[in-house]
């Protein structure tokens, strides 16, 4: 079996632990997740199964998209409603107050890791060092909030919210990051992944329906790797360069495809071959394979 397994991964359990289940049930060791989920979010997880692990590496900058709630006046030392409750206030704020904070947090900005993160610094993780009392300085990462809104409000003080984000961004340090704008504290009190790129949460599947399912039911919940990455454009070849290709000979382009040069794009000669990468050589485009993944 080969392809992406869109997962709906439950609270109170790990990406690895997810792993471990997955390969249980598709009687598989070649498994693989394709990006983390905390342990208290639920939601959606892609799992790449078989062949399918060799392309996970592109799933991980693809955008995310999140149901989250935001709980204001009390903050925790995970930034989660798993953490013990550090600081808190009974500072009034109004809802003109809180969308205007919203609203700063959209675009490009700056955030800084959390300690409780797998973020290794010195090659130790953040988390192991956190919960040891230390705290060491983090430097603050550019990420970007594509889209960020206000779903319900109740009384100022907890507020669901949908946001679409890149990679690389901790919804829980958002939340924190908004209480302090506010000029008081905030917790992430509830997360929900809804997407992964491609993968929606109304086409995941639960753990329990895929452990009742035989293997043809399994094998028709894949998606097919090149779906998987979708988000990649495409070029198709002909097939009297299909065997230098596959090969390792690099072949030149029509200059229609000078856009695509050093991006990772799917290649296709009547079924798709694998994953190539447009250069320029002496004034002509030419392409080269990265992942060959025909065969078994």
């Amino acid at each position: 079996m080969n392809g992406v397994i869109n997962l709906f991964k439950p609270r109170n359990m790990t990406s690895h632990d997810a792993v471990c289940i997955m390969r249980k049930i598709f009687n598989t060791k070649k498994v693989g997740h394709t990006g983390t989920l905390d342990p208290n979010a639920t939601g959606v997880l892609p799992i790449c199964i078989g062949k399918a692990t060799r392309i996970s590496e592109y799933l991980l900058d693809v955008d995310k998209e999140y149901i989250g709630e935001l709980t204001l006046n009390y903050a925790t030392d995970t930034q989660d409603s798993d953490g013990k409750v550090i600081n808190s206030t009974i500072k009034q704020v109004s809802s003109n107050e809180i969308n205007d904070s919203f609203n700063k947090f959209r675009g490009t900005i700056k955030q800084t890791p959390p300690m409780y993160s797998a973020i290794k610094i010195n090659g130790r993780k953040l988390y192991d060092l956190a919960r040891e009392g230390k705290i060491v300085n983090r430097d603050p990462r550019e990420i970007t909030i594509k889209n960020i809104n206000i779903l319900n409000n109740y009384n100022n003080k907890e507020i669901s919210f949908y946001t679409k984000c890149s990679k690389g961004t901790y919804i829980r340090t958002l939340c924190d990051d908004i209480g302090n704008d506010l000029g008081t504290y905030g917790y992430m009190s509830f997360l929900i992944r809804v997407g992964v790129g491609n993968f929606k949460i109304e086409n995941s599947y639960g753990i329990d329906t895929l452990r009742n399912m035989n293997e043809k039911e399994l094998l028709n919940t894949l998606v097919p790797i090149d779906e998987s990455i979708k988000h990649m454009d495409k070029i198709i070849i002909n097939l009297n360069s299909y065997k230098k290709i596959i090969n390792g000979v690099s072949i030149e382009v029509d200059e229609k495809y000078k856009d695509l040069i050093n991006k990772n794009i799917r290649v296709y000669c009547d079924k798709f071959i694998g994953i190539g990468k447009i250069s320029k050589y002496s004034n002509k485009l030419v392409l080269k394979m990265k992942k060959n993944l025909i065969g078994d």
